[in-house]
């Protein structure tokens, strides 16, 4: 467990670095940074795979996560991706989904099947999203890709319970 605590921290120390792009004009290239090495500083603990469930399975399908941080007091917010979709067509399975309480878990409505998607901007009952996705041309069985905008809102219920609906429309840059 130790090791395996280990590991994690270095590797959220070494995903936290940041290296500046040298000013236009400067040829000098940037040092590369040094490759870091671990040895074994305990005894390592033994780990058998999770009970294979299909909660797990769609768990390991999350493949990014971002909470909405400007939704006032209903926070409990959040966008997230599984992928599962066909990999050529789209294929991140975009939801939101509003935690409840312990006990009831999220509410998960299901936004769009896309290649990617990027939060613009969120307020109370409001998220701005740019989203990548592929398209088909039906006469030449071509793939392609547009970027296009949506506009995600929702109204709490009483006491900022979960929405019973969302919506989701199309919207342009102004």
């Amino acid at each position: 467990m130790r090791v395996s605590l280990i590991a994690v921290l270095a590797s959220a120390a070494l995903a936290a670095c940041t290296f500046a792009a040298a000013p236009a004009g400067d040829e000098t290239p940037a040092p590369e940074a040094a490759p870091v090495t671990l040895t074994v500083s305990g005894n390592a603990e033994r780990l058998e795979a999770m009970t294979d469930d299909e909660s797990i399975q769609w768990a390991a399908s999350v493949t990014e996560v971002q909470f909405l941080e400007n939704q006032g007091e209903s926070s409990g917010v959040k966008l997230f991706g599984l992928a599962g979709g066909d990999p050529a067509m789209n294929g991140l399975y975009t939801q939101i989904a509003f935690f409840q309480s312990t006990g009831d878990g999220w509410r998960v409505f299901r936004v769009g099947d896309f290649l990617s998607y990027r939060v613009l901007s969120d307020s109370p009952g409001r998220v701005d999203l740019e989203i990548q996705e592929s398209t088909m041309n039906e006469a030449t069985s071509e793939i392609g890709s547009q970027t296009r905008h949506l506009i995600v809102t929702w109204t709490r219920g009483p006491d900022g319970a979960a929405p019973d609906a969302i919506e989701v429309a199309p919207a342009n840059i102004n």
